[in-house]
């Protein structure tokens, strides 16, 4: 059986299984956060970015600390990840936008903090506009900044040795970026965050990141049935991965639901995961990792691989081809 946690390079042990704040609403996300560490979950995964569907820090921030006064959880039972937005990048904003983010979450510490995308962006003030988005206010366009990532990195390492965040890592990167990251690092990052789902395996990045000791976290892992890709006209070409019949003739086999064997093929391999429900009884079922896929059913899982990507900036309307 696969272990519940995975061992981060930097000594930390991080939950395979996390919840997702993508997109919940300010309004029902501390009840959410909070029937989802009731549930039995211990790792969620938010940002600021409110063109990202986020913007509801504060909130979770409410949920945790409901749970922990109702003594549900302690703090250290928790494992809480938040990221850097682009705005933030050049070194002078990275310490205050971290203490920006811990203030929203009534927190001292995050357990990962990671750089959001690999892009700079011009510096917005908070007092003008928060949490910022991509582009300018009230437009697409988006305006770029020339910060070296590796400038926004030796920041971040200043993060762990403030006891700000036990953990950092990136997302959204590539090989030569993560390359050109651990030659310089002087803490390696310690997790990549990708889109990832059996129409987008990125074997090779995940092997790269393997061989490295850089965990895996997936996210979008329902491909064209996730919340992001329900945003793209193009996602309802793809079949649903939900629907597929070799994902459900594998679900039926071990009488497990779609999704359950959906999230079972990225925590069998390694790679953690932070789906997200609203539903007690769905909430439940995704925590359940007490049994395995064979390695030929994980084999046709990989197969359905078309590359296809949800998570992309362009498709959503901006400008900006990071991932080209």
């Amino acid at each position: 059986m696969t272990s519940h946690m995975v061992h981060l390079n930097s000594g930390f042990d991080m939950p395979i299984m996390g919840y997702g704040l993508w997109n919940i609403s300010q309004e029902t996300c501390a009840t959410q956060v909070y029937n989802a560490i009731k549930a039995g979950y211990r790792c969620l995964d938010g940002a600021c970015g409110k063109e990202l569907h986020y913007g509801n820090e504060r909130e979770a921030g409410q949920g945790v600390a409901r749970a922990i006064e109702h003594g549900i959880v302690r703090r250290e039972d928790l494992f809480i990840v938040s990221k850097l937005w682009g705005t933030f990048h050049d070194p002078p904003h990275v310490r205050p936008s971290i203490d920006r983010q811990l203030s929203e979450w009534g927190l001292e510490y995050f357990d990962l903090y990671l750089i959001h995308f690999p892009v700079s962006l011009k510096y917005v003030d908070p007092s003008e506009r928060y949490p910022p988005g991509w582009a300018a206010q009230n437009t697409n366009l988006v305006e770029v900044t020339n910060v070296p990532i590796g400038n926004t990195w030796y920041a971040m390492e200043a993060l762990v040795k403030e006891n700000l965040t036990r953990s950092i890592g990136v997302s959204n990167f590539n090989i030569q970026l993560l390359r050109e990251l651990i030659c310089r690092a002087r803490i390696p990052p310690a997790v990549l965050q990708i889109e990832h789902h059996p129409y987008l395996t990125q074997e090779r990045l995940v092997n790269y990141c393997h061989s490295q000791g850089v965990a895996i976290t997936a996210y979008c892992s329902f491909g064209p049935q996730s919340s992001v890709a329900g945003k793209l006209k193009d996602s309802f070409s793809f079949s649903s991965l939900l629907e597929h019949p070799s994902i459900k003739g594998i679900g039926r086999a071990h009488g497990k639901t779609p999704s359950q064997v959906l999230l079972r093929w990225s925590t069998q391999r390694g790679i953690s995961v932070i789906p997200k429900s609203g539903n007690l009884p769905h909430m439940q079922q995704n925590l359940d990792m007490d049994w395995s896929l064979t390695s030929e059913q994980i084999e046709i899982i990989s197969s359905l691989d078309q590359g296809k990507r949800f998570n992309d900036p362009v498709e959503h309307g901006f400008d900006l081809p990071i991932f080209d």
